[in-house]
């Protein structure tokens, strides 16, 4: 029997799970915050986590050990977004108090539709990672992918997704299907949810191992797994970047979301949707969680996307000097390595002006 690894109250939890606006929605973003000292399983550790929805404490009580996956998924979600957006105006900064971590900016933008999709696609991973490596009692790896085809036979230990998927959908999905789907805010976090899982669904890798002698390849014996979570950051910005703006309509009965540009094509389940325009990002504004971008680095090149005329809302920005420490001096050494000295120089940076 697996060692289940229980989630604990005192590591941050970086609850970043696709409840930016609303305290049921930002509570997984919030698990990030967290201590590690107390399991997070059982009645009253599971009660006391702020912001889960009632169905989501039933899941907690009934599947604590998968809340540890759920604590890593608020971790990656993040340090991935952070990634994504660090040459941004907006780049996924968080605050340091509330139980909503990026402020009031996800309150239905398209940073909001962004970040909900990685949020969704990393509880699919990382409990996905969890069933992989043998942490979780329900699940293992997917056996269902069997046979022989012409080229190779399907072996080994491929990557559970479904199981995952399926997790992800009952814990993240559960605070809108709770709120009801008549309105447009939940329409648009649960389109946004499903696209992220479509995001690695369509982006499963085949990893192969030859067999045979003197790796005569034989025999090729081959296994799916998923694409490194980068990769998913990387498809999810190109989403971000071409993002549609919608409305709330109705289509005979059923509430449906459309453009609000009727000579846009409705969005494929895959795109990104978002029903209120972003702002600037310019200035200073605590009070929805957004810090400016005075005082940020930027390139004075205009083709860049951290330009500083885009960064910094204008040509507002200044030059000053700053030490580096960079390799140099570096020859390869046989086999096989690069070795390097380091050396301190002194370059000019930009940044923004307050």
């Amino acid at each position: 029997m697996p060692t289940v690894s229980p989630v604990n109250l005192t590591a941050p939890l970086l609850l970043l799970l696709l409840w930016a606006t609303h305290p049921a929605m930002a509570t997984n973003w919030s698990l990030a915050r967290l201590p590690r000292s107390r399991p997070v399983s059982g009645a009253a550790p599971c009660a006391r986590l702020r912001g889960l929805t009632p169905g989501q404490v039933g899941v907690c009580r009934a599947r604590g050990e998968v809340m540890e996956s759920v604590r890593k998924a608020a971790e990656m979600v993040i340090e991935e977004c952070q990634h994504q957006f660090r040459n941004r105006r907006w780049n996924c900064s968080t605050t340091p108090r509330g139980i909503n971590v990026f402020g009031r900016v996800m309150n239905q933008t398209r940073e909001a539709a962004f970040v909900h999709a990685l949020s969704s696609v990393a509880v699919a991973v990382a409990v996905t990672r969890a069933c992989t490596r043998g942490e979780l009692e329900r699940c293992g790896c997917d056996r269902k992918v069997r046979g022989v085809s012409p080229e190779f036979q399907w072996s080994g230990c491929s990557d559970n997704l479904s199981y995952g998927v399926a997790f992800s959908q009952t814990f993240v999905d559960e605070p809108e299907r709770a709120k009801g789907l008549s309105a447009g805010r939940p329409l648009m976090n649960l389109h946004n949810n499903e696209a992220g899982r479509k995001a690695i669904l369509h982006n499963m890798q085949v990893e192969c191992k030859c067999h045979g002698v003197s790796g005569s390849c034989e025999l090729k014996t081959c296994w799916k797994v998923m694409p490194p979570f980068r990769r998913v950051g990387v498809v999810l910005k190109e989403r971000f970047d071409g993002a549609t703006e919608v409305r709330l309509t109705r289509i005979g009965s059923r509430p449906a979301l459309l453009p609000r540009d009727p000579h846009v094509k409705p969005p494929a389940a895959r795109d990104l949707v978002y029903l209120a325009p972003s702002p600037d990002f310019c200035h200073l504004d605590p009070e929805n969680g957004i810090p400016g971008t005075a005082g940020r680095r930027c390139n004075t090149s205009r083709l860049a996307p951290d330009g500083c005329e885009l960064v910094c809302c204008g040509p507002g920005y200044r030059a000053g000097r700053a030490e580096v420490v960079q390799r140099c001096s570096c020859k390869f050494s046989w086999c096989c390595s690069v070795r390097c000295q380091q050396c301190k120089n002194t370059v000019t940076i930009h940044t923004c002006r307050v």
